[in-house]
């Protein structure tokens, strides 16, 4: 019975030993980094009017019937939702507006970090 417990023992050791020894930890691989999300640079014509298409225009264009007459592909309308902070307010979904996108998930922080850093460098028309 000892010699039983003995190998059996024996046998536990090994195998663990040889399991650990095959562990190798690639941490760019089990641990992606999150994508990098750049503002520096970000413009209305590009940036901004690729993510509306997807999230705003279906309501808030032309006509804008379902968007409350809001159309956001005017720029004049878009630049004074900017500048009053009618925009980010609504983008954040802080409470104090209606949240956008309605009916929708939050726009992700990258999208909502691409909208804020265009409003604070003017809202400009690029």
């Amino acid at each position: 019975m000892a010699k039983k417990a003995f190998i059996f023992i024996i046998s536990s050791s090994i195998i663990t030993v040889l399991l650990a020894g095959c562990y190798n930890d690639k941490a760019n691989m089990a641990y992606p980094k999150a994508p990098v999300c750049d503002t520096t640079n970000v413009t209305l014509g590009v940036d901004l009017t690729d993510i509306m298409k997807v999230s705003c225009f279906q309501c808030h264009s032309g006509a804008a019937d379902l968007g409350a007459g809001i159309a956001l592909d005017d720029y004049l309308t878009l630049k004074d939702f900017a500048d009053n902070g009618l925009l980010m307010s609504s983008i954040n979904q802080d409470g104090t507006t209606s949240s956008m996108p309605k009916g929708a998930a939050k726009l992700s922080k990258c999208d909502i970090n691409k909208f804020d850093a265009w409003v604070k460098r003017g809202a400009q028309q690029n």
